[in-house]
């Protein structure tokens, strides 16, 4: 007989994040999740029961088990994201409760970088509205390779298929045209629990997968290992004892893709060349890792290799600039503006930059681009361009989330200004128009 734990390793697991606008039942929807999948421990329902009991409610408010923080209690909102961890017998989750508030839609950027599918929900009376086309744009943005839209509240429109068929229809179209590769409409209410764990006695006119069966269902490719391998140098290992008084290894996490001992390299951005001779793993040699395992390369060359260089295939290795092009969306309260100076983290590497240009802003109604904003405010996404002090070799974030996203940042204070995507935005898009830049001036 299997353990618990072996049917749990055997698992696949799904990283997946829910989003929608105000009230449409984001965490009603994760609560039912967590209640109807037996995924709720008995002090927890208790404590959930008894706190709906003195608000006056007469069923438990299902909300109540994701909005930890005592001010989304109070005010009945999501405001930052909540991570919950559940299985199946069928598969393991790691859950990021968006919050709804325009004001908070950065936070979905944190929530959905690693989602490999987004849950966005929709209020069957409303319909699509300017939130819901938000976080379409950000799921595409961002790559996550699928998109559930939840029509919830059916019960409030009398289940009426017709409703739904028209909401589905209009996203659909609005996802297909951003380049969303596959979007998955479901009717549901996730106060009543109709199609979230269990099939709808109120809808025969819908034969598709409840939310639950579908999450359990849709395949999810983790092997990065045929991708481009990317190893990011996070730290040099030098004991100079009497036992190893000449190891020298380059500890890190490999982002994507495999390395094996034996195989030549290059080391960015210097561009010079080596081969593997040893890689260690939990202290032990290997002949062969890969992501996303941590360990230590060791090299036959003595190469100045030092925190935020980057090892590669010598035969698959990125360029290098200092020049990059890229969409990202602004999460500081202070505007980012033309010509301001930022730290730009890649992976493991941090460098001085020089915002350059922004050449147009994304306007959601229409997916048209606003040409020289001149700067973007929180929640904005738009293109920019941006000067390093050095040479960087970012992947297109088409071709790696992992090595082709960055973060932007302010060198005054640490804040987090932007996170960005390198190369190419969605597809459908409206393509910006150019913006001429004097150099003049600049510092690199």
């Amino acid at each position: 007989m299997t353990s618990t734990t072996e049917q749990l390793s055997a698992t696949t697991l799904l990283r997946f994040a829910t989003a929608g606008s105000v009230d449409d039942g984001k965490s009603t929807l994760v609560g039912r999740l967590l209640h109807d999948s037996k995924s709720v421990l008995a002090d927890q329902l208790e404590a959930v029961e008894a706190a709906s009991i003195k608000r006056g409610q007469e069923a438990p408010d299902l909300a109540l088990l994701t909005d930890g923080l005592r001010a989304e209690r109070e005010q009945g909102i999501t405001i930052d994201v909540a991570y919950r961890y559940f299985a199946t017998p069928r598969r393991r989750f790691i859950l990021a409760d968006t919050p709804g508030h325009v004001q908070y839609t950065r936070n979905m950027v944190t929530g959905a970088s690693t989602a490999e599918l987004t849950v966005i929900l929709v209020d069957a009376r409303n319909g699509v509205v300017e939130q819901t086309r938000r976080h379409a744009a950000l799921a595409a943005l961002l790559r996550v390779p699928h998109a559930v839209l939840a029509v919830n509240k059916m019960d409030l429109v009398g289940y009426e298929e017709s409703v739904f068929a028209a909401i589905a229809e209009e996203f659909t179209a609005y996802a297909t045209e951003l380049g969303v590769p596959e979007v998955t409409a479901i009717p549901i209410s996730a106060l009543a629990g109709d199609n979230v764990v269990e099939p709808s006695a109120h809808m025969d006119w819908y034969g598709g997968p409840t939310v639950l069966e579908h999450l359990e269902t849709v395949p999810v490719s983790h092997d990065l290992t045929g991708c481009h391998a990317r190893f990011p140098v996070q730290y040099v290992i030098r004991p100079q004892t009497a036992e190893h008084p000449d190891y020298r290894g380059y500890a890190g996490q490999i982002a994507a893709g495999t390395f094996r001992v034996g195989e030549q390299v290059k080391v960015l951005p210097s561009g010079r060349t080596s081969t593997i001779t040893g890689i260690d793993l939990l202290g032990e040699p290997v002949d062969v890792a890969w992501t996303p395992q941590s360990v230590t390369l060791l090299l036959a060359d003595d190469i100045d290799i030092s925190r935020g260089d980057l090892i590669v295939p010598a035969s698959d290795a990125p360029a290098t600039t200092q020049d990059v092009e890229a969409t990202v969306c602004h999460v500081a309260d202070q505007p980012l503006t033309v010509g301001q100076r930022v730290l730009l983290k890649h992976t493991t590497r941090t460098v001085k930059a020089i915002v350059k240009d922004i050449p147009s802003k994304l306007t959601l109604d229409d997916l048209s681009q606003h040409p020289a904003p001149g700067q973007l405010v929180a929640n904005d996404i738009g293109r920019v361009r941006v000067r390093t002090a050095e040479p960087l070799a970012l992947d297109a974030y088409a071709d790696s989330r992992r090595t082709g996203s960055f973060l932007l940042i302010d060198p005054a204070d640490g804040t987090t200004l932007a996170a960005g995507m390198a190369g190419e935005s969605f597809a459908g898009a409206k393509a910006a128009a150019a913006v001429e830049t004097d150099d003049e001036g600049w510092d690199f």
